[in-house]
């Protein structure tokens, strides 16, 4: 009986030693395995680390490359708009001369013909601005003159109205009446654009009173002067 109790206590002691080096062993691998995860993951992170930071760079040379180009096109823009401005300018200068060369021009020139057409003369009917066969008819003469004596022939055509209606109505309708001349000088005999000015007065300047019939067809009339 005795050797029985004493078998026992070595058994549970030899059972319990296996047991404790079983769960060192088990605690090392399972170390080593947490370890090895730790290393990758450090690993891992640093990588990651480095390629942000290489990314951080690209973005910021990528910005300063997109932050030079905007400031070439504002600079660029810049350009643009002080040569536009330029352009703008020459354009006006060179118009005002263009004036300016066109004024001295006419006022060098003397009054050689003159055309009234007038209703009164059958020509322009009241509120129309249509030219009349009429009209046609004497201008055709008046050009058939100046082509028998060429001298570089300046126009100027006037449109004139009663004073019925409202004067800004009586303008249009005179400055219409003077393109219609303008036009029909252009169109069938070729006098060029920039030898005809055309001004309207409107019910400015009568040559009858406008308290008659007869005086008020007297004034819606277009006149055509010849400057040589």
């Amino acid at each position: 009986m005795r050797r029985l109790l004493v078998a026992i206590p070595i058994a549970v002691l030899a059972v319990g030693g296996s047991t404790a080096c079983a769960t060192k062993k088990f605690v090392r691998t399972s170390v080593g395995e947490v370890n090895d995860k730790v290393d990758s993951l450090g690993k891992s992170l640093e990588e990651t680390q480095e390629r942000t930071r290489r990314n951080e760079g690209r973005i910021s040379e990528v910005d300063q490359k997109a932050g030079a180009a905007a400031q070439a096109a504002q600079a660029a823009h810049s350009a643009a708009d002080q040569a536009n401005n330029a352009a703008g300018q020459a354009q006006t200068t060179a118009n005002v001369a263009g004036a300016r060369a066109e004024a001295v021009e006419r006022a060098s020139k003397k009054l050689v013909y003159e055309v009234i057409l007038s209703e009164d003369e059958g020509n322009f009917k009241f509120g129309k601005v249509q030219l009349p066969d009429e009209a046609k008819m004497k201008l055709d003469d008046l050009i058939r003159q100046i082509k028998a004596d060429p001298k570089g022939a300046y126009f100027e055509i006037e449109g004139h109205t009663d004073d019925v209606g409202e004067p800004v109505v009586n303008e249009r309708i005179g400055l219409e009446r003077a393109e219609s001349v303008k036009r029909y000088l252009y169109e069938q005999h070729q006098i060029p654009l920039h030898k005809m000015n055309v001004i309207s007065y409107g019910e400015d300047k009568p040559i009858a009173p406008n308290k008659t019939k007869e005086g008020r067809a007297q004034n819606r009339r277009v006149v055509v002067k010849v400057l040589v």
